[in-house]
């Protein structure tokens, strides 16, 4: 694994399955190569697009608190649900890192440095390309299940447990700062 994949995701260390962890490494390894944005931008830039340039929670507060909140609440399902409803923790800890890998595609810079949406994203949302780096990765369909789930798009089929827990933790994260542009 690259050290600043590591840097980025010291959550990774989380899933147990070796494999999945190098190919879910090596999803970010891939998003990185072929995107303008490096792993000082997404300490930098904003999380959402839709928000504006000032917001000052990061893309990667938000990512890796959506993986900390995931994980959490696959940890109480398990504890508690008496075996009735399962999270397997590596697919949903993997999905949750994986979840947004697809934005690295869809965002450029502009002349100040501001992330805005590219020409690509403009066509390809990022649960599309996130899919298809995941599985150039070799990343499994449960895994890749839960990237191409965890945004709108996810609403059109039925989800796994761990899909949804992804996405209610990525929108309880972000619908409050889109709401705010309503008041």
């Amino acid at each position: 694994m690259k050290k600043e994949v590591l840097e980025l995701w010291p959550e990774l260390n989380w899933i147990s399955d070796e494999d999945l962890r190098e190919k879910t490494a090596k999803t970010w390894e891939l998003a990185l190569e072929r995107s303008v944005l490096g792993p000082d931008d997404l300490n930098r830039i904003p999380f959402t697009l839709l928000v504006g340039p000032d917001l000052k929670v990061t893309f990667m507060d938000h990512k890796r608190s959506v993986v900390h909140i995931a994980r959490d609440a696959g940890q109480k399902i398990n504890e508690m649900y008496h075996g009735e409803l399962t999270v397997n923790m590596d697919v949903l800890i993997a999905g949750a890192i994986l979840a947004d890998v697809g934005k690295l595609l869809e965002y450029v810079l502009d002349d100040e440095g501001n992330a805005i949406q590219g020409t690509y994203g403009k066509y390809l949302r990022h649960p599309f390309s996130g899919v298809s780096l995941a599985e150039e990765a070799g990343v499994p369909a449960e895994v890749c299940h839960i990237i191409a789930t965890h945004a709108g798009e996810g609403n059109m089929v039925k989800r796994t447990t761990e899909a949804y827990i992804v996405h209610h933790a990525d929108f309880m994260t972000f619908l409050p700062f889109k709401e705010r542009l309503k008041v």
